[in-house]
């Protein structure tokens, strides 16, 4: 029994080491570009005055494509709709959102909306808050074209984190992602080990279309992996990759942002039910009880194999150092928030985000 919690914590630390050594392994990086290839840039838009020039002017000044860019104002009240207004390059379209209906959330609208306004075959969605580097559209397209067999592929773009949450919590995007799916048994179709950001998703228009597109998951907030469950249980392909060097965003820009950005997501993702104290045994376990025990040979070799993944993930993913350093805190503190998450869902509160308001029942 001495070391029965030694042990564990071990066992705990070892599998999301193992699976991030051989994820990274398989996870590819866009690299050659062949250019010829047409896309459709779609961006939704509420309230994005702060980020939506740079958005438009990193998609307009991307090389070897033909593009359209559709940029679709939903309803915002600052002067997004005025900034985008003041581009004159043709390529830009502006759309104006149609009224929000009854059951659908706000992007998953915009989104479906853009999709009907596209004239490509391969169209790329893209929040209004990511940089997409001037070959990235390119490098896209020719991994959808060497990859037939892929209706979607998406890739978490490289987070920038300046406050303490965001480096704190944000890069367990990738934790979750690298350490705890097991890509070696994903063929792409199985919708329980579906995988995707909503802030990069390239598909084909065709077989977007011929599933519902987004008004199959028009009631998630959680989009981007909403989208590829949909795709997968429909019987088609979705795919990831590594995005890291084509694009990136800063979801947030102050606690408050992070902490209520990632809460209205939880409950689709880590916080349900069944799935909550799983992973809140899963993850303190192997990230925070190795830190707690007291200084023996199995609680050592645990700590070194938890620090170590956390260093693997940084470095491939250019994640700081203090997340890193911080990662038992960070791990603490995600669990928290979701916890909030389900709790609050569980008395009736609804997810709040840009001036919306989002009653949901349990999904697990």
């Amino acid at each position: 029994m001495k070391y029965k919690l030694d042990k564990i914590g071990l066992l705990a630390s070892l599998l999301p080491l193992f699976l991030t050594v051989d994820n990274l392994r398989r996870l590819r990086k866009p690299s050659k570009v062949c250019a010829g290839h047409f896309v459709s840039v779609l961006i939704p838009a509420r309230n994005e005055e702060k980020t939506i020039r740079r958005a438009v002017e990193a998609v307009l000044n991307s090389r070897d494509i033909g593009l359209e860019l559709i940029v679709l104002d939903d309803a915002s009240t600052d002067a997004t709709l005025s900034i985008l207004k003041g581009f004159s390059d043709p390529r830009l379209k502006v759309l104006s959102g149609q009224k929000l209906p009854e059951n659908w959330c706000g992007k998953t609208h915009a989104c479906a909306q853009l999709a009907q306004a596209a004239q490509h075959e391969l169209m790329v969605f893209v929040d209004a808050d990511v940089r997409l580097e001037p070959d990235a559209l390119t490098k896209l397209c020719t991994e959808m074209s060497r990859r037939p067999d892929i209706a979607l592929l998406s890739g978490v773009p490289r987070q920038v984190t300046k406050t303490v949450l965001e480096w704190m919590l944000l890069p367990f995007i990738h934790l979750l992602l690298m350490g705890y799916l097991p890509m070696r048994l994903d063929d792409g179709t199985e919708a329980k080990f579906a995988a995707a950001c909503g802030q990069l998703i390239i598909v084909r228009r065709t077989l977007y279309s011929a599933v519902g597109g987004h008004a199959a998951v028009k009631g998630h907030l959680h989009d981007g992996l909403a989208l590829a469950r949909h795709f997968r249980a429909s019987g088609l392909k979705t795919g990831l990759l590594d995005a890291t060097d084509i694009a990136s965003c800063r979801m947030y820009e102050s606690a408050s942002e992070v902490w209520s950005g990632l809460k209205k997501n939880a409950t689709e993702g880590m916080a349900t039910p069944r799935g909550l104290p799983v992973w809140t045994a899963l993850l303190c376990a192997g990230h925070v009880l190795p830190f707690c025990l007291p200084r023996r040979p199995y609680s050592w070799l645990a700590m070194i194999l938890s620090i170590t993944t956390r260093i693997l993930l940084a470095r491939r993913f250019e994640q700081g150092v203090l997340t890193v350093l911080f990662s038992p805190v960070g791990v603490v503190v995600l669990l928290l928030l979701q916890w909030q998450a389900l709790v609050s869902e569980f008395l009736g509160y609804a997810p709040q985000w840009r001036g919306r308001s989002y009653p949901r029942r349990f999904r697990s």
